[in-house]
């Protein structure tokens, strides 16, 4: 395996991990901003309605979008498993 192999391979690694990983990032996101709001607004500052609002938002994308997830991650392992045929030879 040449050195551009092994770079390409570590490059669709990122990007699958950004593209498996986003949605959920995102969710987090656009959530904590919304309730940080919120509770700066009533000056209500209890770190666990920040926690659990998060992890309800997360938990709903992974419902959403977990076939999906779950796809993506299988097409990424099928084409490491053939890039490793490569690696040996």
């Amino acid at each position: 395996m040449t050195t551009e192999g092994a770079i390409d391979m570590l490059r669709r690694a990122f990007i699958t991990t950004g593209i498996v990983a986003g949605p959920m990032i995102a969710a987090a996101l656009v959530v904590g901003l919304i309730v940080g709001v919120l509770q700066a607004a009533t000056q209500i500052n209890e770190a666990s309605v920040s926690f659990v609002t998060k992890l309800l938002a997360v938990v709903a994308t992974f419902a959403l979008f977990g076939a999906w997830t779950l796809q993506v991650l299988a097409d990424y392992t099928a084409r490491s498993f053939i890039s490793i045929t490569q690696v040996v030879q």
